[in-house]
């Protein structure tokens, strides 16, 4: 008689031996995964913990006046604007037009400035100073910009900071307003996201304005530009309107005044400003030889508070040169501007009207025409009594610059009345909008993109990949072992004593 007692089945040992090849395939496959990830998604490089702010001088040549920005990084890569510095010393640049030799001694005090807030002159020799010269060199002619740059390198090569020459220029208005927009939307944090949902810059300076937005429109070549930051580009419309600058049009539209002889007397009737006011102008007339020039004429300006007047005398100062359009259509002089859509920053003179009539940041252009009709329309010693703390050319300026206002944003851009897709400020939040500190941005964006937070969110990503190709690879290779494994079937013979295994087909 056969032993009728089974002997213990051979699946069990198969089995442990199975499992023991799958511990050893899944520890070879994460090795392998790992060696994979590490080559072809490098993990970003460390920053240290601690490590001593950066700093960088950013000198800002404008027309009234030259500000030097000392500006900083923390540990962690980023700006820190808490230890941003700025001086501001007048007049501007442009002044030493007769004398450009002695404009570089106009920076001696900004380098003192800047090397007393960078930690002396050990740090001022790894800190780099820019200068970047904006309207009121470009408004210069060639031999004389060259000239005050030349006088300014001096300076710079002499100061003791990080410079080349190459470093102090005049830029293009299109790259302050770039830098402008990206100063705004660093500061909002709407930088390296969404276009749609950045914000526009309209900048009113003193010599110029600037425009900056995000447009879908097609755009002419020359009036649009790329920005990319991170895995974000922009395509920008920007654009600088050199002598629409509130100053430079003020004085245009006087210079417009006189041609038309509108005059009494000698005196000029200037709707843009308020009864009573009076302003002697001395007007040089110069004869062929520039060493000689003789006073031609005084004219007193005498107001005649007529906002209207000086709405419609503005709007056609600021369509001057359109019939020289090549565009399509052309809103400002000879120059195209796409439909604004979204919302928009208007910084500089726009701010400060918007301030001097005690209005709200996101007023209306109606906001503009009401207190811009109430100021012109009072005369001079109303005014004296309500604003004792301003002079009489301030009156007759935010007369002129209110008119102004609604001019170029309504009547020539579209801007509806009552629109409040503009806000009137100089910052965004705590942090104060200005193209220096965009320039900055700029020139540090891959230190910014590289911060320890990015790098987490580096480190985040190539982890789920590694645990997703790992968890491919692992179940390949098992649906590989499963489907090259031949099926079996085990029978116990009772004749024999043991067990047979047979192939299934």
């Amino acid at each position: 008689m056969p032993d009728l007692t089974k002997p213990p089945s051979p699946r069990p040992r198969r089995r442990r031996c199975r499992l023991c090849g799958l511990c050893l395939g899944t520890a070879f496959l994460a090795l392998v995964v790992s060696a994979l990830v590490h080559h072809f998604f490098p993990a970003p490089p460390r920053h240290p913990a601690a490590r001593s702010p950066r700093f960088a001088v950013i000198i800002d040549g404008g027309s009234t006046g030259t500000r030097a920005h000392v500006f900083a990084t923390g540990p962690d890569g980023r700006p820190d604007l808490a230890r941003s510095a700025v001086m501001r010393v007048s007049p501007g640049l442009s002044s030493f037009a007769a004398e450009p030799a002695r404009a570089g001694d106009s920076l001696r005090p900004l380098m003192d400035f800047a090397r007393d807030k960078v930690g002396g002159a050990g740090a001022a020799a790894a800190t780099e100073v820019r200068l970047m010269a904006t309207a009121g060199l470009r408004l210069q002619e060639e031999r004389v910009r060259e000239a005050i740059l030349s006088s300014c390198r001096d300076v710079l090569r002499a100061s003791g900071f990080r410079f080349e020459d190459s470093w102090a220029e005049v830029i293009p208005g299109s790259d302050e307003g770039i830098y402008a927009w990206i100063a705004a939307n660093y500061a909002l944090g709407t930088l390296g996201g969404n276009p749609h949902k950045t914000i526009g810059i309209i900048e009113l300076g003193g010599a110029s304005a600037q425009l900056t937005f995000v447009s879908d429109e097609v755009l002419p070549p020359e009036l649009s530009r790329n920005f990319t930051f991170g895995e974000t580009t922009y395509t920008l419309y920007s654009n600088s309107f050199l002598n629409f600058g509130q100053n430079a049009a003020q004085e245009s539209f006087r210079e417009i005044l006189r041609s038309k002889d509108s005059s009494k007397n000698g005196t000029l009737v200037d709707p843009c400003a308020p009864k009573g006011y009076s302003r002697i102008k001395e007007v040089i007339s110069r004869s062929n030889s520039l060493s000689k020039s003789k006073l031609e004429n005084q004219f007193a300006d005498s107001g005649d508070g007529d906002f209207t007047g000086c709405r419609s005398s503005s709007l056609m100062l600021l369509k001057k040169g359109n019939e020289e359009c090549r565009y399509q259509r052309c809103q400002l002089g000879p120059t195209f501007v796409p439909e604004l859509r979204g919302h928009f920053l208007a910084t500089e003179n726009f701010y400060f009207t918007s301030m001097f009539f005690g209005l709200k940041q996101s007023s209306s252009l109606s906001d503009f025409v009401l207190a811009g009709e109430q100021l012109c329309s009072k005369d001079m010693s109303t005014l004296r009594q309500k604003y004792p703390n301003q002079s009489d050319d301030d009156f007759s300026r935010y007369c002129f610059s209110s008119a102004y206002i609604v001019a170029l944003l309504h009547d020539s851009l579209g801007v509806p009345l009552d629109d409040k897709r503009i806000e009137y400020s100089n910052q965004v939040g705590d942090t104060q909008v200005e193209w220096a500190l965009g320039a900055f941005i700029s020139n540090i964006k891959d230190t910014i993109l590289e911060s320890p937070g990015t790098g987490r969110s580096a480190r985040k990503s190539r982890s789920l990949l590694a645990v997703l190709l790992g968890v491919f690879l692992l179940g390949g290779a098992l649906w590989l072992a499963r489907w090259r494994k031949p099926k079996t079937k085990i029978i116990y013979d009772l004749e024999k004593g043991r067990y047979i295994i047979t192939r299934v087909s």
